[in-house]
């Protein structure tokens, strides 16, 4: 089964009759949809290994969903407050990284465009001094040397998905010769599930979210895009994903993001 089929067809443990056990949407939070589509794009690829960078509470939900169903995944948390396999930082990390011991990885940017180009330093001409952006730090290197990245930014904007970024932190493509363990598996927003084919250097769009339609992702990609005859909705949330996220998921991400639980999950830590 494609990743395609993936998300438009499984459930936790493979197709199913979801259909049966689908929340509506006005009973998930944006958030743990995207949580859901990305634990779906991890278990569509046999992965061992997987880092979560800074500040990245939905791919940490959905790394945490797919363990509490049961998938036998190493997940190195960098900002995990206990419990945290670096006792030197993101050295051990690159170093990891640079071994190939790295299935997976998660990046985000200020811009992404149509190659899968991550802009993290900012607009306006060079040094970027217009919008300044948090900075490039590993991910030029993460990029490259990780077995394959899946990108995710919940604003989806012409702002944010633009043509050409101004600056480029981490390129999504690299000129014959040069090595590269992995590139993009896919861009996930909060409005569509894009599909990132390196051998051509474009986006396909995978699966749009309730309410949105082609129409309106267009409007809102300031990117050319693919799209196959037979997109369709992004599965919702089942029944049994919300409840793991709002349970089991959130016990483990109290402690490291306890703002990020408390306004998605509406739960906060014991005093």
């Amino acid at each position: 089964m494609s990743a395609a089929d993936d998300l438009r067809a499984q459930g936790p443990s493979g197709p199913s009759t979801e259909k049966l056990n689908r929340p509506a949407p006005a009973s998930y939070r944006t958030e743990e949809l995207l949580a859901v589509c990305i634990a779906r794009l991890i278990r569509a690829v046999p992965t061992s290994h997987i880092a979560v960078g800074a500040a990245s509470p939905i791919p940490a939900a959905a790394c945490w969903l797919c363990v509490k169903q049961g998938a036998p995944l190493r997940l190195s948390l960098l900002h995990k407050r206990t419990g945290n396999p670096f006792t030197d930082g993101s050295r051990e990390l690159f170093d990891l990284t640079g071994q190939g011991r790295v299935d997976l990885f998660f990046l985000g940017g200020g811009e992404i465009d149509g190659q899968a180009n991550l802009n993290l330093i900012g607009t306006g001409d060079w040094p970027g001094m217009e919008v300044r952006f948090p900075g490039s730090f590993g991910s030029a290197f993460m990029y490259f040397m990780t077995g394959r990245t899946i990108l995710f930014r919940e604003e989806h904007s012409p702002r944010v998905l633009v043509d050409r970024v101004a600056h480029i932190s981490a390129p999504g493509i690299s000129e014959p010769g040069v090595y590269r363990r992995g590139h993009a598996q896919a861009l996930v927003t909060g409005r569509c599930v894009f599909h990132f084919h390196p051998e051509r250097g474009r986006f396909s769009l995978a699966s749009i979210h309730a309410g949105e339609t082609l129409e309106s992702i267009r409007a809102m990609t300031g990117f050319d895009f693919d799209v196959a005859d037979d997109v369709g909705e992004t599965p919702a949330p089942t029944e049994e994903e919300l409840a793991l996220l709002r349970g089991a998921v959130c016990d483990e991400m109290l402690e490291t993001y306890p703002d990020f639980c408390a306004r998605v999950f509406g739960r906060k830590r014991a005093a």
